[in-house]
């Protein structure tokens, strides 16, 4: 499943879309991948999920965790945690198939995203999209946001 080039995918969890991010194999920037289209239930994106880390060899997958501003989990949280549990299980299933030694499963986290749907409706502003356009692109670039947060912690934690 993992390749030598190290590719991570950041995945916003919504309601009507999944929002895409992926890095580059030097895992210094994240850029949109797309949106998966669902109704209301994003557990109907864990195929299209699974397809492209494994067609990508994803070595980690950072979900966002919609934790409320007061840090508890609420309901939404619960079901992001849901969620991975299911995707891990999913490329578990799958390791085992192709004889795949667990240890080379990308690892699955969630990452707090509040306000990364703020920060992406504030880029998508800066970059002069139109507001009425905003809504298609939000998701994938809420994952942008996340992901590339995720990658100039683990950055920043190597350079110490």
């Amino acid at each position: 499943m993992r390749s030598h080039t190290a590719v991570w995918l950041g995945v916003d969890l919504g309601e009507a879309r999944v929002g895409l991010a992926l890095s580059d194999p030097e895992l210094t920037l994240a850029f949109p991948a797309g949106n998966i289209r669902v109704q209301g239930d994003y557990f109907q994106a864990l195929d299209q999920v699974e397809d492209l880390i494994l067609d990508k060899s994803v070595s980690r997958v950072v979900v966002g965790y919609p934790l409320l501003l007061s840090g508890q989990a609420g309901r939404s949280a619960k079901k992001a945690a849901r969620w991975v549990r299911a995707l891990t299980g999913r490329l578990q299933e799958a390791a085992q198939d192709s004889g795949v030694a667990p240890e080379q499963l990308p690892s699955v986290v969630l990452r707090d995203e509040r306000l990364t749907t703020v920060s992406a409706h504030r880029q998508l502003y800066d970059a002069r999209v139109d507001g009425r356009r905003h809504r298609p692109v939000v998701d994938q670039q809420s994952a942008v946001v996340l992901l590339q947060s995720a990658l100039d912690n683990q950055r920043a934690d190597k350079e110490w």
